[in-house]
């Protein structure tokens, strides 16, 4: 069994020797209850930011959720503080649904600018509601308890709290190490890639975005059974940016991080409240501008965080399991029959027509080129045919299915995977977690199995399907390595296994040879001709015309939009109007 199973049981340990330690002063641990509160909220940040690539600024309005719950449950209604948890994560749940339905529609710095604007609101409505306490808050908080023993010491809570730490840790591992994690993963190489292989992308950012909030929601409720009384103030915007900041100056993409970030920020900033006094003689606020310019430093001197520069982070290994049950797979079409009708495709935007009443047939087993000079409109037909876009006009039929209204991850669903002109793996993850991710509509674990590691059978066969894809494509020594360190010709090639993951009927290849040495050109010709004698169809756009010229069946020619001719290679080759488009008018 591998150490990163075994972490919990000495941190665990470490939860109730470390308060007792002779000589640590009552100080010390109860600035370690803080560190631990922040490192909760820090670790759903991970998830939600250094993971998924949503930057949000109002975790602090989610750990007003769980401390105000629990308040008022127990002050007013009398309810035991443990059975007020599920409460206060309930509420921040259901909380976050209701904020994310609207800003996770925005993106970029328009996404940030949103949490900004919620977390101001959030703020003054616990600042000015009589069920809050308005800016005097709520006191008399009853302390956690455990029979008779009531948890006030800062030592038996400091076992409270980063047990609470452990297990946040533990579960996001688990998370991110899971189906549902690697969706989550999939969004930092871009929505349009994810969705192609199957990602819900607005299910999958919002799942994120509400483990974030029910994280930040415990950290309250925590806090406010330490404190045994709130107000708004720790709730605020500058609250939310500081936990923002821990999680990036510890490193945001990795969960170790979190908990670093968490104890440099907050033990930097107490010492400069007690030393900044001492040093320039007065009481002015002037360790917040000292604290701003200390973490200005730490990020341009370390933009990925502290945490890898202290640890070699590297991507997690995989190893396939020797006798794995291999998935299902989907059963082909005869040779010859119809897979896929294109009938007076139309796309438009605004006065430009990028596709122009295309029409063309693919049967099963057989290799079509779609070929033509840049900006003919390849790639666009690519994303119609894929649903990444609609079509203005014309119907796009898939084994007797219309396409045309059906969203990528459905149209993924039937039997259709795709690369792209541009390679779209995701840096952080590994070769083989890379190529898992196209098998993500043939796996059926949840979130919650993920969390709780029940999908550990599944799991092994998603991967045993990634390596045997990687083998099929010849690049299984390379499972283990950072996907973005290869060559960017075998990262195509990389693309291809993913595609291949999926089980496909029909696969889309843009510019799969583009970067590839002549010799990975003859491998990879020698690959689409196994596949098409294994029944797998295939459209692929290229500009090497030597390599489309041997490899396909049949071509068809776009240029401006249109469908300029269509035939046998050789007849295609001679076209006169294939040579005008390609050469211009005096050859």
């Amino acid at each position: 069994m591998r150490w990163r199973f075994l972490w919990p049981l000495p941190a665990l340990a470490l939860c109730f020797v470390v308060p007792w330690l002779p000589g640590l002063p009552p100080f010390w641990v109860t600035l370690g209850n803080y560190v631990g509160i922040s490192a909760v909220v820090a670790i759903g940040l991970v998830v939600l930011t250094g993971v998924g690539g949503i930057t949000s600024f109002g975790q602090a309005c989610f750990v007003g959720f769980g401390a105000y719950t629990t308040a008022i449950l127990t002050v007013q209604w009398g309810v035991s503080p443990w059975l007020t948890l599920p409460a206060s994560l309930a509420v921040a749940a259901v909380a976050a649904l209701l904020i994310g339905a609207v800003t996770l529609r925005l993106s970029g710095h328009y996404l940030a600018v949103g949490t900004i604007a919620w977390s101001v609101s959030l703020y003054y409505t616990f600042a000015n509601l009589d069920l809050f306490g308005r800016n005097d808050g709520i006191s008399a908080i009853p302390p956690l308890a455990i029979g008779g023993l009531r948890l006030i010491d800062s030592r038996l809570y400091f076992s409270v709290i980063w047990i609470g730490v452990v297990l946040a840790a533990l579960a996001t591992g688990n998370l991110l190490d899971s189906r549902a994690g690697r969706a989550i993963r999939a969004l930092r190489g871009g929505a349009l890639a994810a969705a192609s292989f199957g990602v819900n992308t607005a299910r999958v950012r919002t799942l994120a975005f509400v483990y974030a909030a029910v994280l930040a929601a415990f950290a309250g409720w925590l806090y406010a059974h330490m404190q045994r009384s709130v107000n708004p103030t720790p709730f605020g915007l500058n609250a939310g940016i500081e936990y923002l900041l821990m999680a990036v100056v510890g490193g945001a993409a990795h969960v170790p991080g979190a908990l670093l970030g968490a104890g440099l920020v907050t033990v930097v900033n107490d010492a400069l409240q007690d030393l900044l006094p001492k040093l320039i003689g007065t009481q002015a606020n002037f360790e917040s501008i000292v604290f701003g310019v200390i973490l200005v430093l730490a990020l341009q001197a370390s933009p990925e965080g502290i945490w890898p520069h202290l640890a070699r982070v590297r991507p997690q290994h995989h190893r396939v399991r020797p006798g794995t049950p291999a998935l299902p797979v989907r059963s082909m079409p005869e040779r010859g029959a119809p897979v896929l009708s294109v009938s007076g495709l139309r796309r438009d935007f605004g006065g430009l027509t990028a596709v122009n009443d295309v029409d063309f047939t693919l049967s099963a087993g057989e290799i079509v080129g779609l070929i033509g000079p840049n900006g003919a409109g390849k790639s666009t037909t690519f994303n119609l045919l894929t649903g990444v876009d609609q079509p203005n006009a014309g119907t796009v039929e898939f084994l007797g299915r219309k396409l045309v209204g059906m969203t990528a991850p459905a149209i993924a669903q039937l039997g259709i995977a795709r690369t792209f002109q541009q390679v779209r793996l995701v840096a952080s993850m590994s070769v083989i977690e890379n190529v898992a991710i196209g098998a993500h509509l043939r796996g059926r674990a949840s979130s919650l199995e993920g969390v709780l590691r029940l999908d550990r059978a599944e799991e092994a066969q998603l991967y045993a399907e990634a390596g045997r894809q990687l083998e099929r494509v010849g690049l299984a020594e390379h499972a283990d390595r950072p996907a973005t360190s290869l060559p960017l010709g075998q990262q195509r090639v990389v693309e291809i296994a993913r595609a291949l993951c999926l089980d496909p009927v029909l696969l889309l290849l843009d510019e799969p040879a583009a970067g590839l040495r002549h010799n990975e050109k003859a491998e990879l010709a020698a690959l689409l001709d196994r596949l098409r004698e294994q029944g797998v169809t295939i459209l692929v756009v290229e500009h090497d015309m030597d390599f489309v010229m041997k490899l396909t069946d049949r071509l068809v020619v776009m240029d401006f939009g249109i469908k300029l001719a269509e035939g046998a290679p050789e007849a295609v080759r001679n076209d006169p109007a294939v040579i005008e488009a390609y050469l211009g008018s005096v050859a």
